[in-house]
């Protein structure tokens, strides 16, 4: 019999077996699978018609259908699927507010203010961090003022980081140019760009702030002393003064290749590898969804990179950039 392979895709047995059957026998007649596969005649003509409308089969007349080649089929699943897992991964991050409500029936007296966790265990604040990394859907922004991480530190981030950017969501990130000077910290600041991250430079902060989705905002207990604890705000109005704190930091900033790249006049050696593997994808020809796995970005990141690299060459579409790109020796 085999596996259900597809069943991750909300494929069941049986429709998997009839596809499998028709892929692999495109002329078998309508009124003859029950026979080829043993299956129950009544149910045949259900299970075709919920193939047709995945686009896994499509009916060319009453008694014939065709098996749609599985790559394409198999995206659209895949994206639907997304899709659904997306909206229920909302109704699960909207039902952690319960924690709140539930805390009120306890009518107990809080230790710090109304909206904001304090954690002093370093492995409760990794924990919660993950926790917001997690439920993260759309943005994470960040003010490091480390000089330098060790090789801990970025084993640490790393699957953080690259969960965060490969599910597509909008990173930023702000450094101090002096962090720059320790090649292990510069590589990995390189790797977060290269799969969508956004980072920028600055002289001199002392800030250090975490927030994600402009909704959740973490910041050290003591700015002196990071290892005493941590503070989760989850109030609206300190949350945006933060939020408002990270942009103006960002707007002081430089982007990293630019600081980089200081004194080169080579417009392609601004680009990272990521952007040269877009431009080599456009002129693929292939789908966003295909390019984007060949990449090892999210569909999401992949077209804003498009985007970006449109605006860089002055395209007006994407045949045109390619076109401008190949002009310029940049594929």
């Amino acid at each position: 019999m085999g596996t259900n392979e597809m069943a991750v895709l909300g494929i069941a047995e049986d429709e998997e077996r009839i596809y499998r059957h028709f892929l692999r026998n495109p002329e078998t007649p309508v009124t003859e699978v029950h026979l080829a596969l043993e299956l129950d005649p009544k149910s045949i003509e259900r299970q075709l018609g919920r193939l047709c409308e995945l686009g896994l089969l499509r009916r060319l007349d009453r008694e014939t259908v065709a098996p749609v080649d599985p790559e394409g089929a198999v995206a659209r699943l895949i994206d639907q699927r997304l899709g659904e897992l997306h909206e229920e991964l909302q109704q699960v991050t909207a039902s952690r507010r319960l924690a709140e409500s539930l805390r009120s029936e306890q009518r107990r007296p809080e230790a710090t203010p109304r909206g904001i966790e304090q954690l002093t265990e370093l492995h409760e604040i990794r924990d919660r961090i993950d926790d917001l990394a997690f439920f993260a859907r759309d943005e994470v922004l960040s003010v490091e003022p480390y000089t330098a991480l060790t090789p801990e530190n970025i084993q640490q981030s790393r699957p953080l980081d690259l969960r965060c950017l490969n599910r597509g969501l909008s990173v930023r990130n702000v450094v101090l140019r002096e962090a720059l000077e320790d090649a292990d910290t510069l590589a990995y600041l390189r790797e977060l760009e290269a799969h969508g991250a956004r980072i920028r430079v600055v002289d001199e902060t002392t800030e250090r702030v975490l927030i994600y989705d402009r909704h959740s905002a973490v910041v050290p207990l003591d700015p002196e002393d990071s290892g005493r604890g941590a503070l989760i705000a989850h109030e609206g109005a300190l949350v945006n003064n933060l939020v408002a704190l990270f942009e103006r930091i960002w707007d002081q900033g430089e982007d990293l290749d630019d600081v980089l790249n200081e004194g080169g006049d080579d417009e392609e050696s601004a680009l990272s590898e990521v952007e040269r593997q877009v431009f080599v994808a456009m002129c693929s020809g292939d789908k966003d969804e295909v390019n984007a796995r060949s990449i090892g970005v999210s569909v999401r990141t992949y077209r804003r990179h498009v985007a970006e690299l449109m605006q860089l060459l002055g395209a007006g579409n994407r045949a045109q950039a390619a076109l401008l790109a190949r002009d310029r020796g940049w594929v």
